[in-house]
């Protein structure tokens, strides 16, 4: 009836890329941001299913194949 309405949001696509971080023992996965140069993990939202998934590729405009998972 009522859906959600999704704000997109931008970032500094020359010096970051999206990443998910997937826990090993757990299989936790977060979804946020990392700065090329640094390394530095910018952590945006947390990742329960693939609704969350769409959600965050909206939000930032993204298509799935630039998302990388580090374990």
């Amino acid at each position: 009836m009522f859906k959600r309405k999704i704000t997109k949001a931008a970032y500094d696509r020359e010096n970051q890329k999206p990443v998910i971080r997937a826990s090993i023992c757990n299989g936790e996965q977060v979804a946020g941001f990392k700065d090329i140069h640094t390394g530095k993990f910018s952590e945006i939202m947390l990742i329960r299913n693939s609704k969350d998934m769409g959600e965050f590729l909206e939000r930032y405009d993204i298509a799935e194949e630039e998302v990388t998972k580090e374990y």
